[in-house]
């Protein structure tokens, strides 16, 4: 991918993106009940968080451009594979005081909340919880998986509050407010996305009144649309890498950002336990495979011919490519660790060069002599060979076993045709006394109803 369409891309998410917060920012001013208005300022957070992302990836990939250019090319090192993370069944227990919770005394404090996730450029939300002291848990049942993760990322996750009493909805569900939904959803982002990012390649800078603080880009407040409505704030928020990656539950500690006086707060208990687990692509799919001859005697010049695979931790050999279906016609098997060690030996008058793997087996150290019927085929399995070893020892426990990934469910996407915001208040399906919200434009069903379209496919 060249440098043009890789900005194009970036820039095409950018202007759906801003299209998407223009969208949500006129289905805010519309809502006349406060869950709508609660889903309507949660989308529009996120698609903050988006747009912000995306304007980082854009810096960067700008700033690397202009690194190439002027000589200072990337390292030729190896680079590791990238693999599929997914989060689920994420808790977070709550520690109400006792004359709250067991002699239900008090005010009964009730708060919408939910979890951001964001890894690298890709973010996601979790479902809308109404929380109050009935609850001991707050409960994520999703399933969140990111694509195209490397094994060096690093997996935000932050919960947001917002007090979900009516005192806390300032003013928003006047009726004057559905005028704001006679106008299209501004044709013209595109441009304006693409006139403020023209001069984006110059170092340490984003035009247009975005300002990088910290390697982050941040929105100029002329562009943030959230003044309507209800408002999420930080409540607590915790960092995820490859450490923190098994196949059973774990707990992590929390880092809160809100104190006890504030009207958004909950009782957290101090941590959110998760499941967190990884596919790297070196252990989903086969790396190489062909023709190979094994050296099968240390003293003698005895090789055999095989069809090798190489898969997850082993180097399979067949006695030929038909024999692969069945597993009882597996011949030989090489295994390939983190801590393999492959090397390519001084050159055979017989054979030529020659791939060297070295392992331990049971405090032993054991080497395979392995070849190929070319110089072109020894170099290609060498390079596949060192690649997965690296790819092995990057992704460390999560390369031990093939961790399982649940697929998400659609139960989101039946909620949504229940009782979404685009259902509710672009298509209602029957008319309400008093306030009767107007039929909106062509433009905002077509693109609200591809947004959800694509959302939950």
């Amino acid at each position: 991918m060249n440098d043009n369409t890789q900005d194009d891309k970036v820039l095409q998410q950018i202007e759906r993106e801003v299209r998407m917060r223009e969208g949500a920012s006129k289905l805010l001013a519309a809502c006349s009940q406060r869950d709508q208005a609660l889903e309507a300022s949660k989308s529009l957070l996120t698609c903050n968080a988006r747009i912000l992302a995306l304007l980082s990836q854009l810096q960067r990939t700008r700033k690397a451009q202009i690194l190439e250019r002027v000589g200072c090319r990337p390292s030729e090192n190896l680079v590791p594979c990238t693999g599929k993370l997914a989060l689920s069944d994420l808790r977070i227990p709550l520690m109400w005081k006792d004359s709250e919770y067991f002699k239900n005394k008090g005010e009964l404090h009730r708060c919408a909340v939910f979890c951001l996730l964001q890894c690298g450029t890709e973010i996601h939300d979790t479902d809308l919880v109404m929380v109050d002291r009935t609850l001991t848990d707050i409960c994520f049942e999703d399933t969140i998986i990111f694509n195209k993760v490397d094994p060096e990322f690093q997996l935000r996750v932050e919960l947001y509050s917002s007090c979900a009493a009516q005192d806390f909805f300032p003013g928003v569900l006047a009726p004057k407010r559905m005028s704001f939904l006679g106008g299209s959803l501004g044709c013209s982002s595109g441009k304006k996305i693409r006139a403020a990012f023209e001069s984006a390649a110059v170092w340490g800078s984003v035009s247009g009144g975005a300002a990088i603080r910290n390697g982050r880009v941040s929105l100029p407040l002329s562009l943030d649309q959230s003044a309507l409505g209800p408002k999420y704030n930080l409540l607590a928020h915790m960092t995820l890498s490859i450490e923190h990656v098994q196949e059973g539950f774990k707990t992590h500690d929390l880092k809160l950002s809100a104190t006890e006086d504030s009207p958004f707060w909950l009782p957290l208990f101090g941590n959110m336990c998760c499941r967190l687990v990884a596919q790297p692509l070196c252990m989903i799919q086969p790396v190489i495979c062909g023709q190979l001859k094994v050296k099968l005697e240390e003293d003698l010049d005895y090789w055999e011919n095989f069809y090798g695979v190489l898969r997850r931790q082993t180097l399979l050999c067949y006695h030929s490519q038909e024999d692969l279906e069945s597993e009882d016609k597996l011949l030989l098997v090489i295994p390939i660790r983190k801590d393999t060690h492959i090397r390519v030996s001084e050159r055979d008058p017989v054979h030529g060069h020659n791939i060297c793997i070295g392992i331990q087996l049971q405090g032993e150290d054991v080497t395979y002599i392995v070849s190929t019927h070319s110089p072109e085929e020894t170099q290609r399995w060498n390079k596949a060979l060192q690649q997965h070893v690296y790819n092995l020892s990057q992704w460390k426990q999560s390369c031990d076993d093939i961790m399982k990934i649940e697929a998400p469910s659609s139960r989101k996407a039946n909620t949504l045709k229940q009782g979404s915001l685009y259902h509710e208040i672009v298509t209602p399906s029957c008319p309400r006394r008093g306030l009767v919200v107007p039929d909106l434009s062509l433009e905002i069903r077509t693109l609200l109803s591809s947004y959800y379209k694509e959302s939950y496919e």
